[in-house]
């Protein structure tokens, strides 16, 4: 049975070719964004004891549809960052997420803090295509990796100056990853293939990874109880999109979610002393 994941693979292939025809892998580096010095992700989202957050900016879903209809990417950065996002992840997948390049490049040219490039990504002229557009990180999924595809994006990574998020949903997918070669790592706590979604599921998951290793839980997390499930378990980030983009003020929901974690933290150490 054909899955929502396999047709946006499908569709991103397709799109793909249409891309790297209009611009060539050498017209890349033509862009102002390439040679952009990079900031760190995996620094930004270990600066601090508590859980770290990652604020997406995402327009819609194919499960949700439209999710926030007042959508400015530079606006919505600017409250993030102002809310305390340790990073910005920005969608960039357009048939399925109403996402665009174009969205990347303008948050990246605004941004003081690290910008994350999520989209489905199949091959290496993408992680160059995010450089070029400005991202200092990208998602790589090992769910649609197949053969040495994970690996040829990790180097990708490596040769533009990126880093990656590797964000895996299946036990045997963890089992398999090269930790030598991994910094930050990520659990879905969606089901790629029917987006429904079951919360905290990945926390065993996230444990299997190195102590060194950034954690970070994705999807599904939209409380300060969350934050503090998080930080119990010793993960070091949240990647949260939807609930923040379905309020008024995304930045002050942020920071509201962050003091409230902070709080309840600082009493359960209190009562731990």
């Amino acid at each position: 049975m054909t899955t929502i994941l396999d047709k946006i693979v499908e569709k991103t292939d397709s799109d793909l070719a249409k891309r790297k025809r209009k611009v060539s892998w050498k017209d890349l580096e033509s862009f102002e964004g390439f040679e952009k010095k990079k900031r760190s992700m995996a620094e930004a989202l270990k600066k601090n004891d508590e859980v770290s957050i990652i604020a997406e900016i995402k327009k819609g879903s194919p499960s949700k549809g439209i999710i926030r209809h007042d959508f400015n990417p530079e606006k919505l950065a600017e409250q993030y960052i102002d809310g305390g996002a340790a990073a910005i992840s920005v969608l960039t997948d357009k048939p399925f997420f109403m996402g665009s390049l174009e969205y990347l490049q303008a948050v990246s040219d605004i941004s003081s803090i690290p910008v994350l490039r999520k989209d489905f990504l199949i091959e290496p002229y993408q992680v160059k295509e995010a450089s070029a557009y400005g991202a200092d990180a990208v998602l790589l999924i090992a769910t649609i990796c197949k053969g040495n595809q994970l690996q040829e994006l990790l180097a990708a990574t490596r040769e533009f100056g990126l880093e990656a998020l590797v964000e895996c949903y299946h036990e045997e997918e963890v089992d398999n990853l090269d930790w030598d070669k991994i910094e930050i790592f990520g659990v879905n706590n969606r089901d790629l293939s029917t987006f429904t979604v079951d919360l905290h599921r990945g926390v065993d998951l996230l444990k299997k990874s190195p102590a060194e290793t950034v954690r970070v839980s994705e999807s599904g997390l939209s409380s300060a109880d969350d934050l503090v499930f998080l930080h119990k378990n010793s993960i070091d980030a949240a990647l949260i999109g939807e609930h923040f983009m379905r309020k008024p003020d995304p930045g002050d929901a942020l920071k509201k979610m962050i003091e409230a974690a902070s709080r309840q933290i600082e009493s359960i150490n209190l009562q731990n002393d």
